[in-house]
């Protein structure tokens, strides 16, 4: 099993798609890494020599933030924002949509799911 920066890809998808599940990395990424690497990008994650999960994992490092790094950068730039009493800083503190879309309506994933408003009597 190919375990890539604290992530057990699965078997048997293709190493191309298998890459996008660790975090910061999608297809086109995972395609550039694999051509860094000089590894084809069809090949399943099972069929993978070692030497070639090495190279992957050698230009993962050397070139790109991914997982617990990137993680953590982005909760520090969040941090900064709410630190700083910036608008999307606020935004982000209330658990609201950060980048202008509307609230009357939608943005259920942001808010949670509805509260019931108690009555008058």
């Amino acid at each position: 099993m190919a375990r890539i920066e604290g992530v057990d890809l699965p078997r048997n998808k293709r190493i191309d798609i298998a890459l996008g599940y660790l975090y910061g990395i999608g297809r086109k990424n995972g395609l550039d890494v694999l051509a860094k690497a000089g590894v084809e990008g069809s090949i399943r994650t099972q069929d993978l020599s070692d030497t070639d999960i090495a190279k992957i994992r050698d230009v993962l490092q050397r070139e790109y933030r991914v997982e617990g790094e990137l993680r953590k950068e982005v909760a520090m730039n969040i941090k900064r924002l709410i630190d700083l009493g910036t608008y999307r800083g606020s935004r982000h503190k209330r658990g609201l949509p950060v980048r202008g879309q509307r609230t009357h309506t939608n943005a259920r994933t942001r808010k949670g799911p509805r509260r019931a408003v108690a009555k008058k009597k």
